[in-house]
């Protein structure tokens, strides 16, 4: 349930879902990135033993930040990782989170027109996306694409080619899930690109980061994003996604996308022609 929010005429019905990914009760800390209507949020997570039998034997609370912008939420993941382990120590001490609000609240902007945008629109935001390179913006300064592309080895020209299709992909792993939102994040990464001799970027390719059984009406109108999901139940929804990816595997049940996951290859004695 959610236990406390600023402000409080917000509509966050079904946040709580978004904030604690469906199996955390297995892992002790995690984080997630999600996406809230126009809004995208970062949540911590934290699961301490608790000698009370009304609480199971478990304390388990997730204290997360909703902005306009994915790319600056990193910016705050100390924080929360801090309030959700005094959450769970000392219950109700809301005190830092009211100022964190008020202090954070006047440069961000507001979001009526109800489009999700992936840059803020205040000039302080868009001075520091600027600034990195976008394979570095939510775990500046150390980055995770190098991880990613190692992760996924010789497979990653799939995903690329998948990417750049504006195909729907969806990303399995159980918890934690953390770092799952960061390969979604890199996924969107290999398929914005600009257009040469243009000048303008193709449309973005936006992800929707974590998501479970409670996004499922959602993801029937969306036509291409990037998504992950602890729950395995999304496998057997063929129709919600065009790509399914399960650890370094890359499936699609679309006979037109089953030559794309082919990789090419060539003999050493033609590399050496070619060169």
């Amino acid at each position: 349930m959610l236990e406390w929010c600023l402000p409080k005429d917000m509509d966050l019905e079904g946040v709580e879902f978004k904030a604690i990914a469906s199996g955390s009760h297995r892992v002790t800390t995690d984080f997630i990135y999600f996406r809230k209507g126009s809004y995208f949020g970062l949540a911590c997570f934290a699961n301490m033993a608790v000698e009370s039998t009304v609480e199971r034997g478990a304390r388990m609370k997730s204290v997360g930040i909703l902005s306009p912008s994915y790319t600056l939420l990193y910016r705050y993941m100390s924080f929360l990782e801090h309030q959700v382990r005094l959450q769970l120590q000392t219950p109700g001490h809301y005190s830092p989170l009211e100022a964190f609000y008020e202090d954070k609240r006047a440069i961000l902007p507001p979001s009526g027109d109800g489009v999700v945008s992936a840059c803020p629109a205040n000039a302080w935001g868009a001075a520091i996306n600027h600034s990195m390179h976008p394979e570095m913006k939510i775990t500046h300064p150390a980055g995770c694409m190098s991880q990613f592309i190692r992760f996924f080895g010789e497979q990653i020209m799939v995903l690329w080619k998948l990417a750049l299709l504006r195909r729907r992909i969806l990303i399995f792993s159980p918890p934690p899930v953390g770092v799952v939102c960061y390969r979604v994040y890199c996924c969107c990464c290999l398929a914005n690109i600009s257009i040469p001799g243009i000048g303008v970027a193709v449309p973005e390719f936006r992800p929707f980061f974590y998501v479970n059984v409670a996004d499922i009406s959602a993801l029937e109108n969306e036509l291409s994003y990037v998504a992950c999901t602890t729950e395995k139940i999304f496998e057997e929804k063929k129709d919600l996604y065009d790509v399914y990816v399960d650890n370094q595997n890359v499936k699609t049940y679309r006979d037109g996308l089953k030559p794309l996951l082919r990789l090419s290859t060539c003999r050493q004695g033609e590399i050496s022609q070619a060169h």
